[in-house]
């Protein structure tokens, strides 16, 4: 059962808030939810966007910062953005570092203690959220996308190439895009998952893309900022790159001057991605 927190009139539509009780995670868990004027003023369901929001951010920062209500409303496309971590788990250690545990999920099922009985984003997001807001909400459970930023964006891109089935867009701001050869996936995957690196390749989008299900066929869109300060040492979109060329999945990969990895890039360009998305979305 969700409990609506707060409502806010946005673009002719409402930025809501919600809360639940997760039986995957264990805990309560937050997310936000805009629905665009279209869900509210007829019966129909619209299609809807899943966020997946990057290191240390909350199920707010997307709605507050990325100014994508607006293009939403546009598109008549609702946005759901989960949290980023359970809160509360009590696992020893769990804040002492901004890029493992809380607000670091990576969208990862934990297998290793002690993270296992709470740390699964994995099957929350694809499964246990999706299930929520298409029983409670009036959305359009077979047309959906996915797209997130940093963390988010590794998250967007292996959910959308493990679960085409689910996921009709998906596109990504600045992903870690081959999290095996990034420190920052080095040290969630082992954390997370243990020593094994044949483990890490279900959740590598690099891996991913060569043994993916069913093509995107229009494509998957990914913008990256050349002044992006984690560019060099983690986000590795070359490499994802090369894997799509190997195996045939159309990308649009953007490289843009100036342009570094904060909020103020995706507000530049939050309107393409919306733009892309709807083309699938909404045929």
């Amino acid at each position: 059962m969700l409990e609506l927190l707060s409502s806010h009139a946005c673009y002719g539509g409402e930025q809501r808030f919600y809360r639940h009780d997760s039986h995957i995670i264990g805990l309560p868990m937050r997310f936000s939810v805009y629905l665009p004027p279209q869900a509210l003023q007829t019966d129909a369901k619209v299609p809807a966007l899943f966020y997946l929001a990057g290191l240390t951010c909350t199920e707010e920062t997307f709605p507050i910062k990325a100014g994508a209500q607006r293009f939403a409303a546009q598109h008549g496309i609702a946005l759901i953005s989960p949290d980023t971590s359970p809160r509360g788990a009590g696992a020893p250690g769990e804040s002492a570092a901004w890029d493992f545990g809380v607000g670091a999920g990576f969208y990862v099922d934990a297998t290793q203690e002690p993270w296992a009985t709470h740390y699964r984003m994995y099957s929350y997001v694809r499964d246990e959220l999706r299930d929520a807001v298409l029983a409670n909400l009036p959305v359009d459970g077979a047309r959906l996308g996915v797209f997130g930023h940093s963390m988010g964006g590794h998250g967007a891109l292996m959910l959308a190439l493990r679960n085409p089935q689910i996921y009709r867009s998906v596109s990504a701001f600045a992903p870690i895009a081959a999290p095996m050869r990034s420190p920052w996936g080095e040290k969630a995957f082992s954390g997370y998952l243990g020593e094994d690196r044949e483990a890490w390749k279900q959740y590598d989008a690099s891996e991913l893309v060569a043994h993916a299900s069913r093509k995107f066929a229009q494509g998957i869109l990914v913008d990256q900022g050349l002044a992006d300060q984690f560019l060099a040492g983690q986000l590795n979109p070359d490499v994802f790159e090369a894997a799509c060329q190997r195996a045939g999945q159309p990308l649009t990969l953007r490289r843009h001057a100036g342009y570094d990895h904060g909020y103020y890039f995706i507000s530049t360009f939050i309107e393409d991605h919306l733009a892309h998305h709807a083309k699938a979305l909404l045929g």
